[in-house]
């Protein structure tokens, strides 16, 4: 595997956004199973001060499509936020995916020293080189949401497990 900010953002971004897909999958499953509408695992939270499956699901995918495109020194695509059932949020991660397979190691180069200044909520802004953007910004948010997100389902019963969730390297895991 070669260390660069490709490997570590687009290709990091696509395993755990594939994974997250497949726990949407056993989500829609769940509620099958047990005749309830999906619909309210959507909008289920683990707290009344967090946002619901949807909304984790949505930033997740912003800082993926945001960071492969801020390193590369493109603005990142606007997604609405107004998926509602998980079918939705499965195509949005698909979206999501296609714009980081779209993605060429090649537009990277130097990305590590890239400015990266980004607009934030109340007036704020960021500004970082690219390394840092992506090691302290992009990737703790991503990771965030997407647990978030495994446990809202977990807490709501779905079953789910740490192989569902790092699925991606089952392969390189074998006996002594």
């Amino acid at each position: 595997m070669e260390w660069s900010l490709y490997a570590m953002s687009v290709e990091t971004f696509i395993h755990m956004l594939q994974n997250l897909s497949q726990l949407l999958d056993k989500a829609g499953e769940r509620a099958k199973a047990k005749g309830f509408d999906a619909a309210i695992l959507v909008q289920a939270r683990l707290a009344p001060d967090m946002f619901p499956l949807s909304r984790q699901i949505q930033i997740a995918t912003d800082h993926a499509k945001g960071a492969a495109a801020r390193l590369r020194g493109q603005e990142p695509p606007v997604y609405e936020d107004k998926e509602q059932t998980l079918d939705e949020l499965k195509a949005r991660i698909g979206r999501t995916l296609a714009y980081l397979q779209g993605a060429k190691p090649a537009e990277f180069k130097g990305a590590e020293q890239r400015d990266i200044r980004m607009t934030l909520r109340e007036g704020m802004v960021l500004e970082m080189r690219g390394a840092q953007f992506l090691r302290d910004w992009s990737l703790p948010h991503f990771y965030f949401h997407v647990v978030t997100a495994y446990d809202i389902l977990r807490h709501n019963g779905v079953e789910i497990g740490k192989r569902d969730f790092v699925g991606h390297v089952a392969s390189f895991i074998r006996q002594t």
